[in-house]
């Protein structure tokens, strides 16, 4: 079976997270995406973090999927002209270097589309043009100053991160979009494009609905959220839903850190969420009866569900409440994720063999498509696939790649 992306060659000169995150779902999808790495050192995320000693650590493995790997230093004369080389025939360069790292070294876009006109190249900076643009973003940053932070957490806390990637993977998941937009564009044009995206400008674009929050608020304040006082400022809302639809998470038995269950109140969902509670009189009480007359005591409405859910289970409680259309959810750590039979069987926990550390878990493709099927396979070695892409794509001999190596050049 062809793969969607199949024919389509990237030159992957990213490393850590958000452009591996990227490339790895170009890999998955039929890509072959060509890692380049530092000899010697590699990928940093490669020693990072490692569980097992000498074996490349799991931050690089679950994110280097499908890949070949080839080292190069692009510093040297004959690096630049293997690189090139290895550019005259790609379809996408994609990188997440520090801002003006590659155009330093000669591979500014206007050489590099001159070079090949067919090339899409992909950048992934912290910020976009202006003050910040010269200043570094990692994770937590790109979250602080993208608007997530600022509206996470508890009211009378600090700000907090999420624990979802947004700052890097979802930045990863925007390239991804822009490139496959601008290859798209190519099969009309026949030129290739530059694509660019901020982890900043990722990140608030997730954030969205709290910026819909802060225009509704010079209106008024935000009646769906549970907090009691309102500034200048969207707030922190707790576990509110964002959306119009009240909701909280609520404890369950046996009372652990993570037995909670996601319960949300709609309108046409409050007669049998009370019926399924044993609480049907509140059905028709003035004072519960309608969302608006709940509105102001949301608390009090979560407090009474609580009561029943604390004496039963996540799971139990998500069964008696589905069948009878109320929306909510478990809340499910990462030991229950990583051991869910139903994840293991549509391919979104796999086992992957590794010949160092024999196998390790990792997500597998979230993106399902009928006619392209995806197997997932392990990270490269460093620099497993060097004398494979130079002999194979470039027509080195084998002599002249083992001389590279003595110059340090791979």
């Amino acid at each position: 079976m062809a793969k969607a992306l199949e024919g389509v060659r990237v030159i992957d000169m990213t490393h850590v997270q958000s452009g591996p995150s990227c490339t790895q779902l170009m890999a998955w999808l039929g890509a072959d995406v060509i890692k380049i790495e530092l000899p010697g050192r590699g990928d940093i995320t490669r020693s990072q973090l490692r569980d097992v000693a000498n074996v490349d650590s799991l931050y690089f493995t679950m994110l280097n999927c499908n890949k070949r790997s080839i080292t190069l230093n692009t510093k040297t004369a004959k690096g630049q002209e293997i690189f090139w080389s290895l550019l005259k025939d790609a379809d996408v360069l994609v990188e997440n270097f520090g801002p003006g790292a590659l155009d330093r070294q000669g591979f500014t876009w206007d050489k590099i589309h001159s070079h090949n006109p067919c090339v899409i190249y992909a950048s992934i900076k912290g910020f976009g043009s202006g003050p910040y643009y010269d200043c570094k973003a990692y994770e937590t940053v790109a979250q602080a100053m993208g608007g997530s932070m600022s509206t996470t957490g508890f009211e009378d806390g600090p700000p907090t991160a999420t624990g979802a990637q947004i700052g890097d993977s979802g930045t990863g998941v925007h390239v991804l979009a822009g490139i496959l937009a601008a290859l798209y564009q190519r099969t009309r044009t026949g030129l290739g494009q530059r694509v660019e995206v901020a982890m900043q400008d990722a990140v608030l674009n997730l954030c969205r609905v709290k910026l819909r929050d802060q225009q509704r608020l010079a209106h008024g304040p935000l009646i769906e959220y549970p907090n009691k006082t309102f500034g200048a400022a969207v707030p922190r809302s707790a576990n509110a839903s964002g959306g119009g639809q009240p909701g909280q998470a609520l404890r369950c038995k046996p009372g652990g850190s993570n037995d909670y269950i996601y319960v949300i109140i709609q309108p046409q969902g409050w007669a049998p969420l009370m019926t399924a509670i044993g609480r049907e009189a509140l059905i028709t009480d003035p004072a519960y009866a309608t969302p608006e007359a709940r509105l102001h005591k949301l608390d009090e409405c979560f407090g009474i569900i609580e009561q029943w859910t604390l004496q039963r289970s996540k799971y139990e409680v998500m069964e008696r409440l589905n069948a009878v259309d109320v929306p909510c959810g478990p809340i499910l750590d990462m030991k229950e994720l990583i051991e869910d039979g139903a994840l293991a069987e549509r391919g979104i926990i796999v086992d992957v063999p590794h010949p160092a550390r024999g196998s390790f878990k990792t997500v597998g493709c979230p993106i399902k498509l009928s006619d392209s099927t995806v197997e997932v396979t392990t990270s490269p070695a460093l620099s497993e696939h060097t004398e494979e892409i130079l002999t194979g794509l470039l027509g080195y001999s084998a002599e002249e790649v083992k001389k590279l190596r003595a110059e340090g050049v791979v």
